[in-house]
């Protein structure tokens, strides 16, 4: 487990997840978001994208997850999420969440992490999170 007093400015965590089709289509039901941009491949094609993409808030909450289960992991809270989605994700693609720890701001005890998605390389969403990283009294 990670705590403000283990992570360091420069750790970083990288995690990789295909986000399937049937990921979109769930997430869709969920939100209510049922943009035929994400779930229609006939209507995506005739778009600028040629196909469907996936969310840009699916894609946050990938982030999330990462964030609050992996790095720095269960416990974490998040205080804020800023990102730039800066080119779309087809949908049924593999993309790899990046975590770099950036800052610690003793005065609160967070961390200020930069975050990025990419995809085949390129970075597809940039951004920067602050946390409250966990305790090690809520340790699993």
């Amino acid at each position: 487990m990670y705590t403000y007093e283990t992570l360091q400015v420069g750790d970083r965590f990288t995690a990789t997840r295909r986000i399937t089709a049937e990921d979109v289509r769930k997430f869709a039901e969920l939100t209510g978001d049922d943009n035929p941009i994400h779930l229609d491949p006939e209507y995506a094609r005739r778009t600028r994208f040629g196909r469907p993409i996936v969310h840009g808030v699916l894609l946050l909450g990938i982030i999330s997850k990462v964030l609050g289960r992996d790095f720095p992991g269960h416990g974490s809270i998040a205080v804020a999420l800023s990102c730039r989605f800066l080119r779309p994700v087809p949908v049924d693609s593999e993309i790899t969440v990046e975590v770099k720890i950036a800052e610690k701001i003793e005065k609160h005890r967070h961390i200020r992490a930069k975050v990025y998605i990419y995809l085949d390389g390129k970075i597809a969403v940039g951004g920067e999170a602050t946390l409250i990283p966990p305790s090690p009294e809520t340790a699993p």
